[in-house]
C-alpha cells in the first residue's frame, strides 16, 4: 500500500480548477505584490479567526520577528519560550538581539505553565509559547502571568490553523498571534507565507509598516523595516484553501480518532492528544514510545514514511551549543527521544491508517515480543 507523509499532488488534483482560476486571475491582473488578493485574504483570515487585523508576511519566522519588533523588543530583553519547536521560534528572538529563556515542557511537549514564574527576571518582556502540533498551551495561566507581571504575549500558532482553546481560535488570545503558510501546514500555500493577527490597532499599524521597509506611505520610511510581504499568488491560493480548512481539519480528526482506537491496546504507546479544554487541528499525529528508534526503522523498511518533530531541543542545536544548560529541561529532553509522527493528512484513508496500525502491531508482537 502506497502511503505518503504529505500528499500535495492529490491535494492539487482536488482543487485544481480553483487553483488554476486563482493563479490566472493574478497573472492577468498585472499586480503581484500587496494587491487585492492579499487584502481579501487578510480580511477573510481575520474573520475566520475572529481577529480585528491580519497582516500577511513572508513566512512564519518573519511573522514572529515583526511581532517582536512591533513590541519594541531589543538587546537586553528576555523572551520566555519553549525548547521544543521549529527553530524559527528562537531565530526570531535572536534576530531582534533578545535572549531566549527556555522553560521545560509538560510530558505532552507543551510549555509547562507552572514553571514559567521561576524563569521570570527583571529583563523579561514577552512570553512566546508554541501551540505544538496544533495543541493549545494552557492559555488561562499564561494570560494571568502576563497580566500580573505586565508582560506581552505572542502566540506561535504556526501549526495551529483552526485549533481552539475554550471555543476560541488560537492566535487571538495574545497581543499578537503568528501563523506560517508553509506548504505542509493545515493551511499551506504553494510556497512560503505567513501572517500576524492582532486586535490592537497600534500594533497592526506597526506591523504593516515593518513588513514593507518601515514605510508609512510610499517612500516615507519612518522606522527600520523588512521586506516581508505575502505575495498575490500565495494569497489567491490560500483563499481557496481557507474555504476548505475546517472540512480538512475534520478529516484529520477522523484519522486521528481511528489511530487512537487502534493504538489503545498498546501500553507501550502514548498518543499526544489536545488538552481537554481545547480542540486541536491534528497538524501532526504524534505518539511516544520507548522503542521509538526501532519502530521508526521498522516502519520505514515497510515503506511507511514517518518523522520526528523534533529530534533535538533548540538549545541543543549546534549554533547554540555551549550557551545553554539543558539540565533544567528534563521533560523536554525525554520527550524528543520518544516521539514519532505518523502520516495524518486529508488525502489519507481510514484503510491506510489501519494498515499502518497493523504494521505497528506486527512490530510489537514480532520484533519486541
Amino acid at each position: 500500500m502506497k502511503i505518503k507523509f504529505n500528499n500535495f499532488q492529490e491535494e492539487v488534483k482536488e482543487y485544481q480548477e480553483e487553483f488554476i482560476a486563482a493563479v490566472e486571475a493574478v497573472l492577468f491582473s498585472g499586480w503581484y505584490i500587496l494587491g487585492r488578493e492579499v487584502l481579501a485574504f487578510e480580511k477573510e483570515f481575520a474573520n475566520y479567526l475572529g481577529a480585528k487585523h491580519c497582516i500577511g508576511v513572508g513566512n512564519g519566522l518573519e511573522a514572529l520577528q515583526i511581532s517582536l519588533m512591533a513590541l519594541g523588543i531589543r538587546e537586553g530583553d528576555e523572551v520566555i519560550t519553549t525548547p521544543i519547536s521549529a527553530v524559527a521560534t528562537t531565530l526570531a528572538i535572536l534576530a531582534v538581539k533578545a535572549r531566549p529563556v527556555f522553560v521545560d515542557t509538560t510530558e505532552d511537549g507543551l510549555i509547562d505553565t507552572n514553571k514559567i514564574s521561576q524563569a521570570l527576571t527583571k529583563h523579561t518582556k514577552v512570553i512566546l509559547p508554541v501551540h505544538l502540533y496544533g495543541n493549545s498551551v494552557e492559555l488561562s495561566k499564561i494570560l494571568a502571568l502576563c497580566k500580573r507581571h505586565k508582560l506581552y504575549l505572542i502566540e506561535d500558532a504556526c501549526q495551529a490553523h483552526g485549533s481552539q482553546y475554550r471555543s476560541r481560535k488560537l492566535g487571538t488570545f495574545g497581543d499578537l498571534g503568528c501563523f506560517s503558510f508553509y506548504p505542509t501546514k493545515n493551511l499551506g500555500g504553494l510556497g512560503d507565507g505567513g501572517a500576524i493577527v492582532t486586535n490592537k490597532n497600534k500594533l497592526a499599524s506597526l506591523c504593516y509598516q515593518i513588513r514593507d521597509y518601515g514605510q508609512k506611505g510610499k517612500y516615507k520610511h519612518v522606522r527600520y523595516g523588512l521586506n516581508s510581504r505575502l505575495d498575490e499568488i500565495q494569497a489567491a491560493i490560500l483563499k481557496v484553501k481557507l474555504k476548505n480548512l475546517d472540512k480538512n481539519n475534520d478529516k484529520r480528526e477522523q484519522l486521528a480518532l481511528r489511530y487512537m482506537h487502534n493504538l489503545s491496546k498498546f501500553p507501550q504507546i502514548k498518543v499526544i492528544k489536545p488538552p481537554g479544554d481545547s480542540k486541536g487541528n491534528f497538524h501532526l499525529f504524534v505518539i511516544q514510545t520507548r522503542e521509538r528508534d526501532q519502530l521508526k526503522l521498522y516502519l520505514e523498511k515497510s515503506d511507511i514514511p514517518v518523522a520526528v518533530h523534533y529530534p533535538l531541543l533548540i538549545p541543543q542545536q549546534l549554533f547554540l551549543k555551549g550557551f545553554y544548560n539543558c539540565q533544567n529541561l528534563p521533560n523536554a529532553k525525554k520527550f524528543v527521544k520518544r516521539i514519532l509522527s505518523l502520516p495524518c493528512h486529508p488525502q489519507m484513508t481510514i484503510q491506510q491508517v489501519d494498515y499502518i496500525c497493523g504494521k505497528i502491531n506486527s512490530f510489537y508482537y514480532n520484533e519486541v515480543g
